[in-house]
């Protein structure tokens, strides 16, 4: 979380926005502006005085400082709030609870992460949109069990790639995040009246819950969950990238840039660094969103370390899935595409099906399979079977209307955003 080691080791998120969102200040930020905002809401209720929100909006605090001191109570607020009161006094914190600060300073980092991450989204379905409509009817082989299979276009490839990111855009977008108001158990008991909850939700800007959720914990795993769609869904372009990009494929390349994809130790290699590194990112929020989803075990009304285990998760999911979507943003925007190369790696066989189709209307089902496979053994040209010149627009089968599906439901979307 400070910005040194973890972009060091981690450099999908190094230098994007979600680094900084994410990092120890942008978390201390949070921390005083949950304060902040109880401060405000209590305020409009006449429970403290107006000056404490004004004198905790200055307050400067150094994260450094505040993890060593986050030692003695098990979490940073308790040295916060102490830190907090020298400056604006005792009525900072009046009846809240250290979990109530850090599950809303949580969540105020998530909404500003998750806006970045929906920006980058919506760049990224945009590029790939744009590469479905453009490459609609553009033949190449479809692989599966990674063998040449029938071919397909590289339209409906990237409308397929569009689908699964547009569908978890709306998957993090529905995910609300609530602030968190409960006091010592829960029972909002020194904190006064139950007026408070929706004020104080109004002042962080963040959802209002219908309950505390101390020791209920599906709005971290919620998000998590969504945030793992994300991860794979840009895991799965990446990935794709990677195998099109080999050397013995070559139908697609990243954006070239200077110093990009260079090798060590080899002056002729262009490496797929920014799949690459989607790919790094997409390897590992799934295991960081098992502790989240592990810490709803939580025990009676305050966690005994389940909530404790699930910071550094969620701040790492956060950061890898912004600094995935941005990274993603980027390399669909500027994603090479190779007709040509697609074209000349349709191997012969990827028409069997087709041509056997042909035959079966009049040798019958079983006598052109048997024919097509022949031809194949000896090596003959599939065409010659048929009188005349095989289309590839008629061997890519309904894969053209697909794409057109895809766009609409994705134009859909927008329409109604």
């Amino acid at each position: 979380m400070n910005g040194t080691s973890a972009d060091l080791l981690s450099p999908v998120a190094a230098g994007t926005a979600a680094e900084a969102a994410t990092s120890a200040e942008a978390w201390v930020r949070a921390l005083i502006d949950a304060e902040a905002a109880l401060a405000r809401a209590q305020a409009r209720l006449g429970l403290v005085s107006d000056d404490v929100a004004r004198a905790l909006a200055g307050a400067r605090i150094d994260p450094a400082d505040l993890a060593v001191r986050a030692r003695g109570a098990g979490n940073p607020v308790v040295p916060l709030v102490a830190a907090l009161r020298e400056v604006a006094g005792d009525q900072v914190h009046a009846g809240a609870t250290s979990q109530d600060i850090m599950d809303t300073a949580a969540m105020l980092v998530a909404s500003h992460v998750r806006a970045t991450i929906l920006a980058d989204l919506g760049r990224t379905a945009d590029a790939l949109a744009g590469l479905a409509r453009r490459h609609r009817d553009t033949p190449m082989a479809g692989r599966t069990l990674g063998r040449q299979a029938v071919p397909t276009t590289f339209g409906l490839r990237a409308a397929g790639w569009l689908t699964a990111v547009a569908e978890a855009r709306d998957r993090l977008a529905a995910v609300r995040l609530p602030a968190q108001l409960g006091g010592a158990a829960g029972t909002l008991a020194a904190l006064g009246t139950a007026d408070l909850l929706p004020l104080f939700a109004e002042e962080t800007g963040l959802a209002e819950p219908v309950l505390p959720w101390h020791t209920l914990r599906a709005p971290v795993a919620e998000l998590g969950a969504a945030l793992a769609l994300v991860a794979g869904a840009l895991g799965k372009i990446a990935t794709d990238v990677v195998l099109l990009a080999q050397t013995e494929i070559g139908e697609v390349a990243e954006p070239a840039a200077p110093g990009r994809g260079g090798s060590s130790a080899m002056p002729h290699k262009r490496n797929p660094v920014l799949a690459t590194m989607i790919r790094s990112a997409a390897l590992r929020v799934p295991a960081y969103v098992q502790i989240l989803f592990a810490a709803q075990t939580a025990g009676l009304d305050r966690p005994t370390g389940e909530w404790h285990a699930e910071w550094q998760p969620f701040n790492d999911c956060l950061r890898l899935v912004g600094g995935a979507a941005e990274t993603a943003a980027e390399l669909t925007a500027g994603l090479e595409v190779l007709p040509d190369r697609m074209r000349a790696n349709l191997r012969d066989e990827l028409l069997a099906e087709y041509v056997a189709g042909r035959l079966a209307e009049r040798e019958g089902r079983a006598a052109a399979k048997e024919t097509v496979a022949r031809a194949v053994r000896e090596g003959r040209p599939l065409g010659d079977l048929l009188a005349e010149d095989i289309d590839l627009a008629e061997v890519i089968g309904r894969a053209p209307e697909l794409v057109d599906r895809a766009l609409d439901a994705y134009a859909g979307k927008d329409r109604s955003e």
